[in-house]
């Protein structure tokens, strides 16, 4: 009886085991399936097919609820170019999104508000760069241009933000290079 009990308590010992490692095996195999299937609704809505691109999006937090954030990245960009986001810049930017259709709670105002809270990597900016050059390669030139007014548009608006000393100098050197930067990006 005490061998009986002991090959029983053993066999449950031994299912116990499996069953933790195999539900840690299944665990990681949706985890990998969601990811797929998240890259592919990205890859859909960013009009990109760049295995890379898309795998460094969606390590910055983009999905396709957040896409709307990556489109206003450069204005970001712009507000962390002198080092510091002030209360004006981080209106400005918001006042953007808000025009863009990103309302305040939704994911992708969300994401804005992080990256003016703690500047985001140069990651960001060479992310939203590779997905600007893929779509301006389906864009015509008049499709090009209205891109290129609205994003230097809105990115102007928020490097004057800040004002600068009594009106003078309403747009930094650091910012005019990132503003130069971003004209020359969709060229």
């Amino acid at each position: 009886m005490g061998n009986e009990l002991f090959g029983k308590r053993k066999q449950a010992l031994e299912e116990s085991f499996f069953a933790k490692r195999d539900a840690e095996i299944i665990a990681k195999l949706r985890a990998k399936n969601e990811r797929e299937e998240q890259k592919a609704a990205l890859a859909k809505l960013a009009g990109t097919a760049d295995d890379s691109l898309l795998n460094q999006l969606m390590d910055l937090g983009v999905t396709t609820e957040t896409m709307a954030a990556l489109a206003l990245a450069p204005l970001v960009v712009v507000a962390w170019a002198d080092g510091t986001v002030d209360d004006k810049e981080t209106e400005a930017v918001l006042s953007a999104a808000g025009d863009a259709g990103i309302e305040a709670g939704e994911p992708a105002h969300q994401l804005l508000h992080g990256w003016l809270a703690n500047e985001p990597g140069a990651e960001l900016l060479t992310s939203w760069k590779a997905m600007a050059q893929t779509l301006g390669e389906s864009l015509d030139e008049s499709g090009k241009a209205t891109l290129k007014g609205d994003l230097l548009g809105r990115a102007r608006k928020v490097a004057e933000a800040a004002g600068g000393f009594l009106g003078f100098n309403t747009i930094s050197e650091t910012e005019a290079a990132v503003l130069a930067d971003l004209e020359q990006t969709i060229s």
